[in-house]
């Protein structure tokens, strides 16, 4: 049965104009939980509660909680465009595809409207007539650019009013870190003329720089003016050294973004190359929010939006892995944030854009990784992360010890149950145990029972441990620890069911008060708690969520390991009992003898086959004709 609005939505779906806007969803609370832009709002509106919105489970889990919707009706699309960043922005809706952080890059200013330019650095720029440069990734590399160029190209970092006519300069003038305009040293015109060639450097054009300061050098050299000449050098040395940090990638001088993604495991992360005058002047990564469900053309359509909204240079070309859907406006309004100048956007399918889009691809594959090796050995966000949970599971202590059971089965065959153990927020893998389901036919698979065995399993170990404790020798591992050990939290992969068999089961042996449990359900992400039928949906950008989900994901990993290697287990198992001759006993010899491999069972050869205890020459030569 397909959803059904409420009778207050279907009048407002009913009444929507066919018009461009913006519509704001609302939950019971009144709090703003999605914000979008339409071509036309009835047609885009009503779309999420037609039956084809259902192939999508964020855009269920959104209308379940719709109870209101607003609009804004807009003269174009474009501007409907601009108005839905600013609401984004303003409300952070739970549900829009987000940025993790607001982070702000660094750029180099160039104060030109000034009478006497000076150059500073500034994560916020304005239209105030200066000239930006950049992206950086980071204010230190923007620091050292600087300290760098003011060797070459001494500007003025001091306060005072420029007149030429002062009694003496100041100490950067003695260390030749200033050209004293302010005692007459260089009038305007030449100062001016030293921040345009700073700001050529800085926008990759320092060929004609260099051949300045090349031929001033090699004259001052020839007139003997040795000190003259060495300082021209020392200039050379300062712009080689930042023009060497930039890599030319392109045979033209165009500006481009290129931009990837990768995903994994519900995290997204997107890597963004800059390209200035056809030189690869930086790169950086940015993770985002609420892309569940989304396909990679929506999330990289909704990065554009947050991430051009922010920026302050938007380039002449953005390079994209694929198309899509709303290029066109999306140019038109990039155009706009470029004071009017044409942005293309292009997906590249051969040629040295390619090889950029592929070189931006593994950085984002290797980013995101690196994002996740960093969360793991970060014990801040890991302890805040268990605090986290601990909060919103109103546990009475924090979750040092989570355990998490997971069951994997293809049509009811080789049923295994894992349960993986987190210590401190980090996997302890020397815990990780499986579990072969045996009281579940291999005909039919329950889920429930599959559930309820494991779990029974697991605290029958707990008590045999605790009431028949077995002392190791010394320098020994205590291997009865991991089932004695009770965990902080006890987590089960599924929804309301498997919740409830964990409860009966925690009941059984006395441990329901001791043992807090969960089950996290992977379709909403939503975690259910004993007694309680609303399920708790953690914050998208809280450490607790991507914790739970890193312990779901690595149990569902160790079930499906566990279950593959049982399959291939028993596919060579019914292909031996198929042999003529070979029963439980031999087959069980054969396994043995080769490691459970049927790749080396057959590539065996008769007179290796015949080694095997049980195994008759003539047995291991129908083995060799059969197998």
């Amino acid at each position: 049965m397909s959803f059904q609005p409420s009778d207050h939505i279907r009048t407002i779906l009913n009444n929507l104009p066919l018009k461009p806007g913006v519509y704001l969803m609302k939950d019971a609370r009144g709090t703003i939980i999605y914000v979008g832009k339409a071509k036309k709002l009835r047609n885009r509106v009503r779309s999420y509660f037609n039956a084809s919105a259902e192939s999508s489970l964020k855009t269920m889990r959104l209308r379940e909680n719709i109870v209101d919707i607003d609009f804004i009706v807009e003269e174009n699309e474009v501007k409907a465009l601009i108005l839905e960043e600013t609401l984004i922005k303003r409300y952070k809706p739970r549900y829009n595809i987000s940025l993790k952080d607001d982070k702000r890059y660094p750029y180099i200013k160039v104060l030109w409207h000034l009478p006497f330019p000076k150059v500073e650095t500034t994560r916020r720029p304005t239209e105030d007539g200066s000239r930006y440069f950049g992206p950086y990734v980071a204010m230190w590399a923007v620091q050292n650019t600087l300290q760098t160029l003011r060797k070459a190209f001494p500007y003025l970092t001091c306060d005072r009013e420029i007149t030429g006519n002062d009694a003496r300069a100041c100490l950067f003038h003695d260390i030749k870190l200033c050209n004293a305009p302010c005692i007459g040293a260089v009038n305007q015109s030449q100062y001016r003329d030293m921040i345009s060639e700073l700001m050529d450097v800085l926008g990759g054009k320092s060929e004609a720089v260099v051949a300045r300061l090349s031929n001033e050098m090699n004259s001052a050299a020839e007139s003997l003016d040795f000190e003259r000449a060495a300082a021209v050098r020392d200039q050379l040395k300062a712009i080689e050294y930042i023009t060497r940090q930039h890599k030319a990638v392109t045979g033209d001088l165009s500006d481009r973004d290129v931009i990837a993604i990768a995903r994994d495991k519900g995290d997204t992360l997107v890597q963004i190359l800059f390209v200035r005058n056809g030189k690869l002047i930086g790169s950086d990564s940015r993770a985002l929010d609420g892309t569940e469900g989304e396909s990679d053309s929506e999330i990289l359509e909704a990065f554009l939006k947050r991430f051009y909204s922010e920026t302050a240079e938007v380039p002449s070309e953005v390079i994209l892995p694929q198309n899509i859907e709303e290029v066109r406006i999306i140019e038109r309004w990039l155009r706009d944030r470029r004071s009017g100048k044409r942005v293309t956007i292009t997906v590249p399918q051969r040629g040295d854009k390619r090889q950029l889009l592929d070189i931006a691809h593994e950085n984002a594959e290797e980013a995101l990784k690196m994002m996740r090796a960093q969360w793991e050995a970060d014990s801040h966000k890991q302890e805040s992360a268990l605090a986290d949970l601990q909060q919103a599971l109103e546990l009475s202590r924090p979750p040092n010890r989570i355990e998490c059971f997971d069951i994997s089965t293809t049509q009811g065959t080789a049923i295994v149950a894992s349960r993986v153990m987190f210590v401190q927020g980090v996997p302890k893998k020397n815990e990780y145990r499986r579990f072969n389901i045996r009281t579940v036919s291999h005909k039919g698979s329950d889920d429930y029972q599959s559930m309820r065995e494991a779990l029974t399993r697991r605290f029958n170990r707990w008590r045999d441990a605790v009431n028949e404790p077995v002392v190791p020798p010394p320098g020994q591992e205590d291997r009865d620890e991991t089932w004695r050990l009770l965990p902080d939290l006890l987590m089960i992969d599924g929804g309301k069911g498997q919740l409830n068999v964990a409860v009966e089961v925690l009941r059984e042996f006395d441990l329901l008060e001791r043992v807090p449990v969960v089950s996290l359900a992977k379709q909403f992400e939503e975690i259910y708690r004993p007694g309680n039928p609303t399920p708790l949906i953690l914050s998208r950008r809280s450490d607790a969520l991507y914790l739970v989900q890193r312990i779901r994901d690595e149990a569902h990993r160790y079930a499906i390991t566990s279950h593959r290697q049982q399959r291939n287990k028993l596919g060579l198992v019914s292909q031996l009992e198929s042999v003529p001759g070979v029963g439980p006993a031999k087959r069980k010899a054969l396994l043995k003898a080769f490691g459970n491999s049927i790749g080396a069972i057959r590539a065996a050869s008769v007179e290796e086959l015949s080694r095997v205890p049980g195994i008759t020459p003539r047995l291991a030569e129908t083995i060799k004709e059969m197998m």
